[in-house]
Order: C-alpha cells, then sequence, then structure tokens
C-alpha cells in the first residue's frame, strides 16, 4: 500500500502503465496502487463498530458497558429460565417413587433423559457410559447380578447411601477380612481359591478344591452362601457364577482372599436432589439388568 503523504511520482512503469512511489531496491520498483474503496470503508467500518461494541458491551478490564449485559448474568437467566420450565415435571418426579415414575410413560420419558445427564455426570466415570463396569471392583450396571439387589427401592437406597463410604451410616456393605493376617496360610488359601474356582464351574485341581472345602464352609460360607450364591443384605457377591469383580483367575481370587477386597462408593444424597435421584434409579434400572 502507498504512502498517502509521501509526495506524488511523476515516474511511470514502463511495463505496466502505472506510476511508482519512486521507491527502488535493487532494480524493483514500487508501484503506486492505492487499495480498493471498498476495501477501505469495510475496514474503517470495522473499527467504528469496535468503538461502539466498547462502549455497549464489557470488553476492557473492569469496564463493563453501558447495557450491562455480561456472558455470566445471560446463561444464569437461561439456567433460571430453564429451571422454571422444567419444574413442575421436576416436582411430580420428586414426589413419586421410582417404581410410579416407570409406570407413568410421561414421567419414564423425562426421568431417563435427565437420568442419562445425571449417570453420565456423576456414575460414568466409574461403571461406564453404558453401565458395562470396569475391572477394579467397579460391578456393571447392565447385567441381572447384584450385590445390593436390582429393584428400584435396591438401587435407590444405594445410590442414596452409597458402599462403605464412612459418610453416610446407612451406607451398604460389609468389609471382607484379609484372611492372610487372620490366621490362614498360603497353602490354605490356594487350596480355598480352587475350591472358590470349582463352585463357579471354572477349572480347578480338584484335590486342592477338596482340601479347600472345609476352610470355605469355616471362614466363607458365612457370607457368601453355602453354595456360593451369595448375601444380597451384606454385598457378598455370587461365587457359583463367572462374573468377577476383580477377576477370576486363581491368582485373582488369591489375593482377595489372602487382602481382602473392599469397593467404595459415595453417598449421593448429599450431592443430589430427591429429583434427580428418582430419575438416576429410573435410568440405572432400565439399563438392562433391573428387577
Amino acid at each position: 500500500m502507498a504512502d498517502p503523504s509521501a509526495p506524488a511520482s511523476t515516474d511511470v512503469d514502463a511495463l505496466t502503465g502505472k506510476p511508482t512511489t519512486g521507491h527502488e531496491w535493487d532494480g524493483i520498483r514500487e508501484l503506486n496502487t492505492p487499495l480498493p474503496s471498498w476495501w477501505l470503508y469495510t475496514f474503517y467500518a470495522t473499527i467504528l463498530f469496535a468503538l461502539v461494541w466498547v462502549v455497549l458491551y464489557p470488553s476492557l478490564p473492569y469496564v463493563r458497558g453501558i447495557t450491562g449485559w455480561t456472558a455470566r448474568g445471560a446463561i444464569g437467566q437461561a439456567i433460571e429460565a430453564e429451571r422454571q420450565r422444567t419444574e413442575p415435571m421436576l416436582a411430580r418426579i420428586r414426589a413419586a417413587t421410582p417404581a410410579a415414575i416407570a409406570a407413568d410413560p410421561a414421567l419414564r420419558t423425562f426421568a431417563l433423559a435427565g437420568g442419562r445427564v445425571a449417570f453420565a455426570n456423576n456414575c460414568a466415570p466409574c461403571h461406564g457410559a453404558g453401565g458395562q463396569g470396569a475391572p477394579g471392583g467397579f460391578p456393571s450396571l447392565a447385567d441381572d447380578d447384584w450385590l445390593f439387589g436390582g429393584g428400584f427401592d435396591d438401587i435407590e437406597f444405594t445410590i442414596r447411601h452409597g458402599v462403605r463410604n464412612g459418610e453416610d451410616a446407612d451406607a451398604r456393605g460389609v468389609a471382607m477380612p484379609a484372611f492372610l493376617s487372620s490366621g490362614l496360610s498360603q497353602a490354605e488359601i490356594a487350596d480355598l481359591a480352587a475350591f472358590v474356582l470349582k463352585l463357579s464351574a471354572s477349572t480347578a485341581d480338584a484335590a486342592a478344591a477338596q482340601r479347600g472345602a472345609p476352610l470355605y464352609e469355616e471362614n466363607c460360607a458365612v457370607c457368601h452362601g453355602a453354595n456360593g450364591e451369595g448375601n444380597r443384605e451384606m454385598g457378598a457377591p455370587r461365587l457359583d457364577d463367572r462374573i468377577w469383580l476383580y477377576g477370576g483367575d486363581k491368582a485373582s481370587i488369591m489375593h482377595t482372599i489372602a487382602f481382602s477386597r473392599a469397593g467404595v462408593m459415595p453417598a449421593f444424597a448429599g450431592r443430589l436432589d430427591a429429583a434427580t435421584i428418582n430419575m438416576l434409579t429410573v435410568y440405572v434400572h432400565a439399563l438392562g439388568g433391573g428387577e
């Protein structure tokens, strides 16, 4: 772009027929080609628009603008408007039981949509986006194997009070003892693990499983049941199927027996309101394993 304040040059480029600015570098002469008027007017308009914006809206530190508008204030208003729009339905959900919500088509549709969002925000990091669970003690919510029961009331209670969290007196679960420090030897633990494998119809050493049978009856049957059927009152998992929280190979089972396992889940009663807990209950129940 030519300098408007520079004196006009009478030199004309022979090739293009256009005047030059008089500047020359290494034999290269600069043509005096002004920007198009439409481009200049657009440029000036953007500058004017920016000045108007600075006056009207917050754009500089500690300057709010004469309109007083802020993005924080606008989103707050939008959230409040959405709350008022959904409050009538939330009030109905808050006052109903999860079973009643699931039986009402309109409430069920609303609850499943809200529960999906609540699940993604609060449960998916541990239980997976689809409730499929994860290794390391995060049970699947999409099958029919439940530690504490898969009915509406069971699921709601678990969500509300959590599991072995130390923050809620009604939290689910009883701690499993670490048998290596409670009197069993490594050899006995290996025999006990073989018997547990046999309960689930997995491959196991027959002689070791036979030696482990009385050890199981003495140490494990009181919680897990005589035949490994589990105990939902205590949260003791079934041992007669092949669904494992911490792995079903012999080494993993021996580690569980020797050192114990104790999964923890927070209590959501103090974190989520009653409507959200009800919606979560309906959503979890609908994942595929609800009873």
